[in-house]
């Protein structure tokens, strides 16, 4: 009975409300309404009274891009764009705002990795909605139904809703008229192929298919680029996406059109997104901090950085002719698990050393089933017989090969892999760096140049099957078993004595003093700040 009588009362006042003669709105409503970058500078005094919204002209562009949205000229957006640049408040909270002045019927779904981002986003949307500001403005457009308003999801009283989610989570029973995904990846986790495929799923299999009506309905990936295969990497295939790139330091002169106004925008090489916040200074300590791979992504929108990330490109010698003679020779096979687009490729390479330098002889790739997979291997033996070393990583559809082929072909050898991707990686970088390592010239072998970008990418590259290969191979090749052991070896240090963790040498390498920094496998940062380990010597992580 009480609770009856309550919700009686709630009624009673909400009848009361609506028959109260409002006051005329501000006279600046209008102007808001026909304006969202206007509406943002004050929608952000709501959120921010005491920090004053800077305005450049990547934000003029960019309400221009979510205007087109708004009016349907455009469908499906991405903005690529740094961190700190005001994206999510520009885009994923005061943008809706904006639209439900106008449409407040309209429907969202918003999207971000984590539940607490997505939150946080949810709560200052409401704040913006529910102030004083917006409702002497909107009020009578936008009430919120009482019984309908939590966290996560409220409903106006148009039926409008906004329902925030985060990666992985649950869109059953919700619909939009828009779409907005807001960093979808973890940069703590984007280089884990789980994670990665868990959140293109997600997008696929679930948020993509929650428009009211796919024909009018409108998505809008907004994020910084972390991997060549993270959500922006994956969409951008589909070729139907208007892409919009904002790298904090222009690499080349690139001219901008604005989508409405048709403003041109004219960026030199090297000019800066927004000199008045990061000027030069701070992104050259924002390259340091996070190292070359992750401010390529980052902030270059560029996930794979000029030259290389472990392997710099340039490293790589090339040869003409083959040498006659090796000391030694392998085959190595890095095999996938099943045939399905987007899986790794199978990779079989023919290495030789001879003296110091290790030849990349030939390779062979393609995303095969098992049978084919297998002729492979038979075709690659046959056409090089004197290689009686062959290499197949101990995963996979490696062991099923083995014993097919064991009694066929000799010399077939599982290896089981050991350190992970990166450290093997590292325990092979310094003989390419030494220039010890050769690749066919590329006008001689057409997939030399798909090696060498799959090898500067690595490791945030899409695929890592041929590195996977050669790194398998050369440390055969050198008699490093022990991929620890060696880049023990390489810094003057005993196995036992170095962490486990990826390291990497300052530029004074080879004896027992010498510095070393944290190799991040995750965002692939160098010495990121608070990571520091004890060396022998009393010698830190720098």
């Amino acid at each position: 009975m009480p609770e009856r009588h309550d919700r009686r009362l709630d009624a009673v006042k909400r009848k009361l409300d609506r028959d109260q003669p409002r006051p005329e709105p501000p006279a600046d409503r209008e102007g808001f309404e026909q304006d969202l970058l206007a509406f943002v500078r004050a929608g952000w005094q709501v959120l921010e009274p005491r920090r004053p919204f800077v305005v450049n002209w990547h934000h003029e562009l960019l309400a221009e891009y979510l205007t087109a949205v708004s009016r349907r000229q455009i469908l499906k957006l991405i903005v690529n764009v740094p961190p700190r640049f005001t994206k999510s408040r520009f885009a994923t909270v005061l943008w809706p705002c904006w639209s439900w002045a106008k449409a407040p019927e309209h429907s969202w779904i918003f999207g971000s990795y984590a539940a607490g981002l997505s939150t946080r986003h949810s709560l200052d949307r409401r704040t913006v909605l529910q102030s004083d500001w917006y409702q002497q403005r909107w009020g009578e457009r936008v009430a919120f139904a009482p019984d309908q308003n939590v966290k996560l999801w409220y409903e106006n009283q148009a039926r409008g809703t906004m329902y925030a989610t985060s990666t992985g989570g649950t869109v059953m029973g919700f619909g939009a008229d828009t779409i907005v995904v807001d960093d979808p990846h973890d940069p703590e986790s984007v280089l884990s192929e789980t994670e990665r495929e868990t959140a293109l799923r997600w997008f696929d299999q679930q948020l993509s298919t929650r428009l009211n009506d796919p024909a009018t309905g409108a998505i809008v990936v907004i994020m910084q680029r972390l991997h060549q295969a993270d959500l922006t990497g994956h969409l951008l295939e589909e070729g139907d996406w208007t892409h919009v790139a904002l790298p904090a330091e222009s690499e080349g002169p690139t001219r901008i059109v604005f989508p409405v106004s048709g403003r041109v925008v004219e960026r030199a090489d090297g000019a800066l997104l927004w000199a008045e916040r990061f000027t030069q200074a701070v992104l050259d300590k924002q390259r340091i901090r996070l190292g070359s791979w992750a401010y390529a992504g980052q902030f270059q929108q560029r996930p794979t950085p000029f030259g290389g990330g472990i392997f710099k490109r340039d490293w790589f010698r090339f040869y003409d002719v083959t040498p006659t003679l090796f000391d030694s020779s392998v085959a190595s096979w890095d095999l996938a698990f099943k045939e399905t687009k987007g899986t790794d490729y199978v990779v079989g390479q023919v290495w030789g050393r001879k003296g110091a330098n290790c030849y990349l002889l030939d390779q062979v790739r393609g995303r095969w089933d098992f049978p084919t997979t297998v002729q492979r291997i038979r075709e690659l033996a046959r056409k090089w017989p004197g290689v009686m070393t062959k290499l197949v990583e101990d995963k996979a559809n490696g062991p099923a090969v083995i014993a097919t082929l064991k009694n066929d072909i000799g010399g077939m050898i599982a290896v089981n892999p050991e350190g992970g991707k990166i450290v093997r990686a590292q325990a092979v970088s310094a003989l390419i760096e030494a220039g010890n390592v050769l690749l066919p010239q590329p006008a001689l072998q057409p997939w030399v140049k798909d090696f060498l970008d799959e090898a500067s990418a690595f490791p945030a590259g899409r695929f890592d099957d041929q590195v996977d290969a050669m790194t398998q191979a050369l440390r055969r090749l050198v008699g490093a078993g022990d991929a620890k052991a060696w880049a023990a070896a390489f810094w003057g240090l005993r196995p036992e004595d170095l962490p486990d963790k990826p390291l990497v040498p300052l530029p004074a390498v080879g004896a027992a003093g010498a510095s070393f920094r944290e190799l991040n496998p995750v965002d692939g940062s160098f010495g990121k700040a608070g990571a520091a380990v004890p060396l022998p010597g009393g010698n830190r992580l720098t």
